[in-house]
């Protein structure tokens, strides 16, 4: 093998040895890395399931296979007062990801938590506000639409696609979970 030859050779095994160093502190990081951040989910959607059914001390998961559909909440005394439920609707942006909950009688809209997105800032992104989620706190299931449509929720200025997809996720969780429950 002639001196250039070698020399490439040598380069050629330092990069396979730096790649592989790298691979392996990769690997070693990203694994408990996951198993942190699904911990930090599952701490997220337990807050987020006590303030949208803020009554209930407990919550009962319903599967369907392996899956969670919903969870029944249940107060000090283990009586049923309602329903919490993650859903995920298409904003403006992309998935609109959000937690609430109903009443055990399908009434009442007890709370309402935006747990990601992806939304315009200073347009969209005011779906995490107080000002438009406390809009559904207390609010009749009846009445769960946007104004324009004869509901009683006024859309954000500028970011009508993104009202609705709260409003759109609500309904079709609390209609699925009617379904299953009735």
């Amino acid at each position: 093998m002639t001196e250039s030859g070698r020399d490439v050779a040598v380069i050629i095994g330092k990069l396979v040895l730096v790649c592989l160093v790298a691979s392996l502190m990769l690997g070693l990081t990203y694994v408990p890395t996951q198993e942190q951040l699904e911990i930090n989910k599952i701490e997220a959607q337990e807050e987020a399931m006590k303030e949208v059914v803020p009554s209930a001390s407990d919550f009962e998961p319903v599967y369907s296979g392996e899956q969670i559909l919903y969870y029944r909440a249940f107060d000090s005394s283990g009586n049923l007062v309602g329903y919490a439920f993650f859903s995920e609707e298409n904003g403006y942006n992309g998935p609109v990801e959000l937690a609430g909950g109903i009443d055990s009688s399908f009434n009442t809209i007890t709370g309402m938590e935006v747990m990601g997105h992806s939304e315009t800032p200073g347009l969209g992104a005011k779906i995490t506000e107080d000002k438009f989620k406390n809009k559904f706190s207390g609010l009749a299931v009846e009445d769960l639409q946007l104004s324009q449509n004869g509901g009683s929720i006024d859309a954000i200025t500028g970011a009508t696609t993104s009202s609705h997809a709260v409003v759109d996720a609500l309904n079709s969780k609390i209609d699925e979970i009617k379904e299953h429950e009735t």
